[in-house]
């Protein structure tokens, strides 16, 4: 398995300041620092693809690791290649507030914004 290193990986995903302070702010809610932002993308939602987001302690050999300002986020080999070329950003409107993933590789998204077709 390829090992990939985060100077490497940094220009494949992005994460906005925005997310990485609401991301640190979660993990001190949870009391666990060892803590990481896992993001995914599976099968479903109502456009095909949906992103997913998780904490997880746990680095597999096979993730790719990025990280900004103390915070890690983990992608696993298979979500990257829907991913490579995102900014994960933390949006506040009058909707409400939720992580949103700007992807060039996305030809449509729907209107929550967890769900994409390629």
């Amino acid at each position: 398995m390829i090992h990939m290193a985060t100077t490497e990986t940094s220009a494949s995903i992005g994460i906005s300041e925005r997310a990485a302070r609401r991301v640190a702010h979660l993990i001190a809610q949870e009391g666990d620092p060892s803590l990481k932002l896992r993001v995914t993308v599976s099968g479903g939602g109502c456009s095909g693809c949906q992103y997913g987001f998780a904490f997880d302690a746990d680095q597999a050999d096979d993730d790719v690791v990025v990280e900004r300002d103390g915070v890690t986020v983990l992608v696993d080999s298979m979500s990257l290649l829907y991913l490579a070329g995102s900014e994960i950003d933390y949006v506040e409107d009058l909707v409400g507030a939720s992580f949103q993933i700007t992807n060039p590789n996305a030809s449509s998204s729907c209107g929550c914004g967890t769900s994409f077709s390629i």
